[in-house]
């Protein structure tokens, strides 16, 4: 077991407003206080790990390029707040797909493949760690993966508040 902790982060719905396959800069907008939360869970010594289904790759709605570029654009806006993201776990599979990402996949959530490698990858202490998502598939994967804390959020949530009030842990789930 590790010894490190970490906040995982899905992305659409989380880091930025959940537009259905969000793939270009233009549409990219982030969620009003999540800078706030990475920087504060910096300073309470988390690690800042997205873990993201990324389908719309799977179904064509967009090239694999075009999801690095979106992510290269949305890592160093996390560098230009303070908050630099230490790793990003993506998923491109699904099994209604098209080739040749048509396959089922441990990493896609629900499963819990992309936050075990993360894990083994960065020695995490998962029931130390926190998981926020949007949708019940990231909380499952969280749980099946042994996260400590699971939050998952609403479309209207403020995600600044949980910066004073979710990064001690100690709940394993809640809703906002």
């Amino acid at each position: 077991m590790g010894k490190n902790k970490a906040l995982f982060l899905d992305r659409d719905g989380v880091i930025n407003v959940d537009r259905h396959y969000v793939c270009r800069i233009e549409d990219c907008e982030f969620i009003d206080g999540i800078f706030d939360l990475c920087r504060k869970a910096r300073e309470k010594g988390y690690k800042l790990i997205v873990v993201t289904n990324q389908a719309g790759i799977a179904k064509g709605y967009y090239t694999e390029q075009d999801y690095l570029k979106l992510m290269e654009y949305i890592e160093a806006e996390f560098v230009r707040q303070g908050c630099p993201l230490d790793d990003v776990f993506y998923c491109p599979y699904h099994e209604d797909g098209v080739e040749p990402y048509r396959m089922a996949s441990e990493d896609r959530k629900p499963a819990p493949g992309m936050i075990l490698k993360a894990a083994k990858k960065h020695g995490l202490d998962l029931p130390r760690c926190i998981l926020i998502g949007d949708k019940k598939s990231d909380i499952e994967a969280g749980w099946r993966a042994g996260v400590g804390t699971l939050i998952r959020v609403s479309e209207d949530a403020d995600i600044r508040r949980l910066a004073d009030t979710d990064l001690d842990g100690g709940h394993r789930q809640r809703s906002r």
